[in-house]
């Protein structure tokens, strides 16, 4: 059973280059199979964490797999609306500036006060299905005005943001306590 939830998040890695094979596709509904397949692995990344939790089966290599697939995931997906000029160039860029900040942040809190990397939270876990919705619906829904469109993003990447605050409070605090002790 501790393999389970590592093979769950390479799982969620493989289905990266399938979403962009179907999004860009010239197959009918290519966007909604792209949807379903987000969906997937989406769902995944809950039930991995969930089995991970549950079982006490978390590993060195699911720190590593899980947020790796989530990145190249929410990459993968934001590139693509972007490509198919959904949402302007920036909204991308600022996803990635923030999936690097958090991976940099994660990164410094285990090597440099070799403690675990905190879980998410509950702030994480709300943008992350507000983001979702977000991009499922603007691959399905294609006629949503620009404007709209970019206002829902920004919505989403404002609560990625916020929940980027929230995590870094918790790595301060890591690091605070990691210093007096």
């Amino acid at each position: 059973m501790k393999a389970v939830p590592n093979i769950i998040s390479a799982f969620r890695i493989c289905l990266v280059p399938i979403f962009i094979v179907t999004y860009f596709s010239d197959m009918r509904d290519s966007k909604v199979y792209a949807a379903i397949i987000y969906a997937v692995a989406t769902l995944s990344d809950f039930l991995d964490g969930f089995l991970a939790r549950k079982y006490s089966a978390s590993s060195n290599l699911g720190k590593v797999l899980d947020p790796l697939g989530d990145k190249l995931m929410i990459i993968a997906v934001m590139a693509s609306i972007t490509i198919d000029r959904l949402i302007p160039v920036w909204a991308v860029i600022a996803v990635g500036v923030k999936e690097l900040l958090m991976a940099t942040g994660g990164f410094v809190v285990h090597k440099k006060a070799g403690a675990e990397i905190p879980p998410s939270n509950i702030i994480g876990k709300v943008s992350t299905v507000v983001f979702f919705l977000v991009c499922v619906a603007l691959m399905l829904f294609r006629d949503i005005p620009r404007t709209a469109a970019i206002a829902m993003i920004s919505v989403a990447i404002a609560l990625t943001f916020f929940a980027l605050v929230s995590y870094a409070n918790t790595f301060f605090s890591v690091m605070r306590n990691k210093n007096k002790g």
